[in-house]
């Protein structure tokens, strides 16, 4: 399970305080360098803790973007204290492109934005709701929809066939046993329907079993696939550095926290071959006759950045934390395809 979007408490009795950390907070804000005048994005607002920090680092402004309709009701009185400085929208952060265009009056896709950070994965008040669904350690309602609706969990694993539910596991979750825990689901919701986490959770822990001295659950790789793929957040990813390209400014910068495989393989291939670091000779530039691209970014760190020592003592939620950045350029955008950057398919 990926960890994300951690909110901050306030200062005084401006905010209520929360009590959770935001990932990365000090390398995050070096990255995108806020500065007086500028206007950014923050594409996965969660309970603001970004989304302030950047405010009270410059005289910026930040649209703010979630799906989630707790943020966006639990924001508001970020919105009371900043006033027009922030603007906050309920929406995707895939659709970002069509988002400031009408927050900002701009056309589509012009270059109007000086940054762009997305913090991926849950956030810490969607997982310590046990109601939401996202925890396997906590029993609640087989619900992970982060934008609270359209299909549930629960309907993925109730009515999807043997064969799909184990692709999703194994595509999204990179679950080895994914046929296993598949065959178990099937045969258990003959009797009961599956509607708790819990029941999830022992099922795949049964299925699976679990080593002496084993740390990760046996249930994470599923909780993960099931999510991942219900809010489709990897295809929403894949729109939102797309767009990043069209709408940063030369010289803007787009900073991603990613906390798994998946994402994190995505941003890194988009921002190398971006970049033009794509090994000559690969199914990316099979021809070399072919003049390639003028990079449209520029890499801050060719590794990216993870946690210290000392943030992982502070906020053990950024372990597998690992920022990603990158400065616009000039040149026109790339727009590498879904495929090239290893977006998964069912």
């Amino acid at each position: 399970m990926s960890f994300g979007r951690d909110a901050v408490g306030g200062n005084g009795n401006t905010f209520e305080k929360t009590g959770h950390i935001p990932v990365l907070l000090t390398p995050v804000l070096q990255a995108l360098n806020p500065t007086d005048t500028e206007i950014y994005l923050d594409g996965t607002f969660g309970r603001g803790g970004y989304s302030r920090a950047i405010l009270d680092a410059a005289d910026c402004r930040v649209l703010a973007v979630d799906c989630d309709p707790d943020a966006i009701k639990a924001g508001q009185q970020l919105v009371s204290h900043y006033g027009s400085r922030l603007m906050l929208v309920q929406g995707r952060f895939g659709d970002m492109a069509q988002i400031t265009a009408s927050v900002l009056g701009s056309e589509k896709g012009m270059p109007v934005l000086d940054g762009i950070v997305l913090d991926l994965g849950v956030s810490s008040p969607q997982l310590d709701k046990a109601e939401r669904g996202f925890s396997f350690q906590k029993d609640g309602s087989l619900d992970m929809r982060m934008a609270q609706s359209g299909q549930s969990a629960a309907d993925v694993v109730n009515t999807f066939s043997e064969q799909e539910i184990a692709d999703i596991l194994y595509v999204f979750g990179e679950e080895r046993k994914s046929r296993w825990i598949a065959n178990a689901i099937v045969k258990a919701r003959k009797d009961i329907p599956f509607t708790r986490t819990s029941q999830l959770s022992e099922l795949v822990s049964k299925v699976l079993g679990k080593k002496p001295g084993q740390k990760k659950h046996p249930a994470t790789r599923t909780f993960q696939a099931l999510r991942l793929y219900i809010n489709a957040e990897l295809e929403q990813l894949v729109l939102a550095l797309m767009a990043s390209e069209t709408l940063l400014k030369p010289g803007g910068r787009l900073v991603v926290v990613t906390f798994h495989s998946l994402e994190d393989r995505i941003v890194k291939r988009f921002m190398n071959q971006c970049a033009g670091r794509v090994a000559q000779g690969s199914r990316h530039l099979p021809d070399l006759n072919v003049i390639p691209p003028k990079p449209s970014f520029k890499l801050l760190k060719a590794r990216g950045t993870a946690a210290t020592e000392e943030e992982l003592s502070q906020n053990p939620r950024s372990r597998s934390a690992r920022i990603r950045a990158a400065i616009r350029t000039k040149a026109a955008p790339i727009q590498p395809e879904g495929k090239e950057l290893g977006l998964p398919e069912v």
